[in-house]
């Protein structure tokens, strides 16, 4: 069972439709209990990193989630959602992250002639291998929205990256999490079969 975060973090209406339309039955998670039922877990999100956070751990997700992953279970994030997998964040006021991933999420830095939020298609370079990434040639175009970005403190955890401003990671992954700073939902053929992979993913790296 593929489960989908839904506690009016955007629209995730086109994440479920992108996992529907790849011949899957998802379901929107809105309580923490759900998750334990889950084969496959996807946190998407906009929006600011420390208010998601408190809204998480108010409504008792930060727990379950943490089982959810030490437990084994393929964990995506997505956008804002990757950014929550790390240690730390510093979007309204530095905040405590899931820490599935060894990493902190400062803002893009600022640079001339370019500007923020990163808005657009841009090549993903892959690093290594990834079973999300099966089938998926390098250098392709993905999707981007974001201001801020992560910095992995392990660089065995980047998976692939992107430049804007400066070159910086946009797939990460620890064991069986795994997130990505662009919209897979939104990238058309290459985002539709990171989803798919995603879903036959075993959550093994």
């Amino acid at each position: 069972m593929i489960g989908i975060l839904n506690i009016g973090l955007g629209n995730v209406q086109s994440v479920y439709n992108a996992i529907y339309e790849n011949g899957y039955d998802p379901i929107f998670v809105d309580k923490p209990e759900i998750l334990t039922e889950l084969s496959h877990f996807i946190l998407p999100g906009v929006g600011n990193f420390n208010a998601v956070m408190q809204r998480l751990q108010t409504q008792g997700f930060v727990e379950a989630i943490d089982d959810l992953v030490a437990n084994g279970t393929p964990t995506l994030g997505i956008c804002l959602g990757m950014q929550l997998l790390a240690t730390s964040g510093s979007e309204g006021d530095e905040c405590k992250g899931l820490n599935a991933i060894n990493a902190n999420v400062p803002p893009i830095p600022p640079k001339q002639g370019l500007r923020i939020p990163h808005v657009g298609w841009n090549e993903v370079k892959i690093c290594q291998a990834h079973p999300i990434l099966d089938e998926i040639k390098d250098l392709r175009d993905f999707y981007f929205v974001h201001s801020y970005h992560m910095q992995c403190h392990d660089s065995n955890n980047i998976v692939a990256t992107t430049e804007y401003s400066d070159n910086f990671t946009c797939i990460a992954a620890n064991k069986n999490a795994v997130g990505v700073q662009f919209h897979p939902e939104k990238s058309q053929k290459n985002g539709m079969k990171l989803l798919e992979n995603f879903c036959e993913w075993d959550g093994s790296f």
